[in-house]
């Protein structure tokens, strides 16, 4: 899956992605980030601002990834941890959380993030791959997922800003079984057989919604 990851992202089809969340982040002007769910540092060692006393920590529950996310950038430091255990991080410890097609901890993220920080979750938009779903070669999605993440947040933070993002890729059929791979689709489609490998080019939607959530005070009962 991560070798998939790797692969796809080389050819540059989540580079607005990337740019769009390195925008946001550096605005911020943080000190201290945590991604969790890094998967290869893809986002996190795009968005790391400059400075050496400006440090990262890449967590994910996959040692490899982990090890990736750290061989990207010599200012990113690594945490293999369950997101719905108890974070090892301090509190108020981190000024921006990344959280990228990853699970949420809105508890744990409230805690150790510091008073004010913003919290930056990006999910996949309802049409999202939806032509590799027509053909039966992704699994389906949450169709009210935004709405779910901001209930689920709601008592911990507060949406501030929220951006979407939307592009047609035409993309060739090892593309298409990179991109496949590189997700929970991945296990759909080895179910699926080889004849469900496309043979030719495919237009495919890639489409995010990008949210920024500001650190509640305290949380809402």
């Amino acid at each position: 899956m991560l070798d998939a990851r790797d692969t796809f992202l080389a050819a540059g089809w989540y580079e607005p992605l990337q740019a769009a969340v390195r925008a946001v982040i550096s605005a911020e002007h943080p000190r201290r980030l945590l991604d969790v769910g890094c998967g290869t540092g893809y986002y996190l060692r795009a968005a790391l601002p400059p400075g050496e006393d400006v440090r990262a920590l890449g967590m994910d529950l996959s040692p490899t990834a982990v090890s990736r996310t750290m061989r990207s950038h010599d200012r990113i430091d690594g945490l293999v941890a369950d997101v719905w255990s108890p974070l090892p991080v301090q509190d108020a410890a981190v000024d921006v959380i990344l959280n990228v097609f990853a699970p949420r901890n809105a508890a744990e993220f409230h805690r150790v993030l510091r008073p004010g920080g913003l919290l930056l979750v990006v999910v996949p938009r309802p049409t999202h791959l939806h032509e590799l779903r027509r053909a039966g070669l992704a699994v389906e999605m949450q169709a009210d997922k935004a709405a779910h993440l901001e209930a689920s947040l709601g008592a911990w933070f507060a949406l501030e800003s929220a951006q979407q993002m939307e592009q047609n890729a035409a993309l060739s059929a090892a593309e298409v079984v990179s991109l496949i791979g590189m997700g929970p689709s991945s296990h759909h489609a080895a179910s699926a057989g080889p004849e469900s490998t496309p043979a030719s080019v495919q237009d495919v939607t890639i489409a995010f919604d990008v949210f920024g959530f500001r650190r509640r005070a305290t949380e809402l009962c």
